[in-house]
């Protein structure tokens, strides 16, 4: 087995792809602006299809307009001529890759498509080519060299149609004011989506969960309240149901140094006033957050009356899966 420095390969291609990418900028223009304005007239979705290498990016460029609020999805140029094409309709546009521009089982495509009056954008690496030319708008990603010694494997012309396909997702998320919650309903199995969708008030204990006394209930009982719900506090309310605040184990403490009556000292006398509270719609993430800042474990949940609802602990946040 001969010597070979891996490393070096490894910068060359690097450093190739990279040079690549970075002549792209300069191509961003009317086609762009073009292809660009064709999908956010469209009324369908972008049917994205390309063959071999140009395929797997395009899958990969279909799923990321998919997830960024421009529908999407791959057809593969074979398939769309036995059968496949059908599930393309006169409200779709078409976005087709081939580095050469000339890759038959796109072409043969070309027909239908313009018969169906489907507006074309395509990404090729030839502006000359016949794929390019029967576009209403092309996106050149054309490379200087392969990053594959031999000029075959396609490995810089694969990179810089990625991009040019996330520079169009984006572009077009932008321009459509598309929100990290917009995005989380695409991802609502992970935990991204549970971060941006999960609320205080999935996650909250309320009902008979809650723990809860009036603020002249005695210090004993309250204990007992603490010790039967197992969240290390109670909430305090006044005789209208108001939330007053809350009374934590690190209040007992306090409490024993002071040599207080437990029997007979109302709870009242020794709650904290201003706890922190939230809102029910409160993200659960946010919710965590003002946990961290504060250094507490757990918040109490309000109504808009004042009226505590329900308490969320910072066990139920991490279990939820939302970091």
């Amino acid at each position: 087995m001969t010597h070979h420095n891996f490393a070096e390969a490894a910068r060359r291609t690097i450093r190739l792809e990279a040079e690549a990418v970075s002549l792209l900028e300069g191509r961003i223009g009317e086609s762009f602006d073009c292809a660009c304005q064709l999908a956010m007239q469209c009324k369908g979705r972008v049917i994205v299809t390309g063959m071999g290498k140009s395929g797997h990016i395009g899958r990969k460029i279909a799923a990321s307009l998919a997830s960024t609020g421009t529908p999407s999805f791959f057809v593969h140029p074979g398939e769309a001529s036995h059968g496949d094409l059908g599930m393309i309709t006169d409200k779709d546009i078409v976005l087709a890759l081939s580095n050469s521009g000339s890759t038959a089982e796109v072409i043969t495509l070309l027909p239908l498509i313009k018969r169906m009056g489907i507006p074309l954008i395509s990404m090729t690496g030839n502006p000359d080519s016949v794929l390019a030319q029967a576009s209403e708008a092309h996106l050149d990603v054309s490379v200087l060299s392969e990053a594959c010694p031999l000029g075959l494997a396609p490995t810089t012309s694969t990179t810089a149609t990625l991009v040019m396909g996330d520079a169009l997702a984006i572009a077009l998320l932008e321009a459509r004011g598309f929100t990290a919650e917009d995005f989380a309903f695409s991802h609502p199995g992970g935990a991204l989506g549970r971060k941006l969708l999960l609320k205080v008030e999935t996650i909250m204990h309320s009902g008979e969960a809650l723990p809860q006394v009036k603020e002249n209930t005695p210090l004993k009982h309250a204990l007992l309240e603490m010790t039967t719900k197992g969240f290390g506090m109670t909430t305090v309310i006044n005789d209208e149901g108001e939330l007053l605040g809350v009374f934590t184990d690190g209040d007992l403490r306090r409490a024993v140094d002071q040599n207080i009556d437990i029997n007979h000292t109302p709870i009242g006398s020794l709650t904290r006033r201003g706890c922190k509270s939230v809102h029910r719609e409160l993200l659960a993430a946010e919710a965590l957050k003002i946990m961290e800042d504060n250094k507490i474990t757990a918040l109490v949940v309000e109504d808009s009356a004042m009226h505590p609802i329900g308490v969320v602990h910072m066990h139920d946040i991490l279990r939820a899966g939302v970091v």
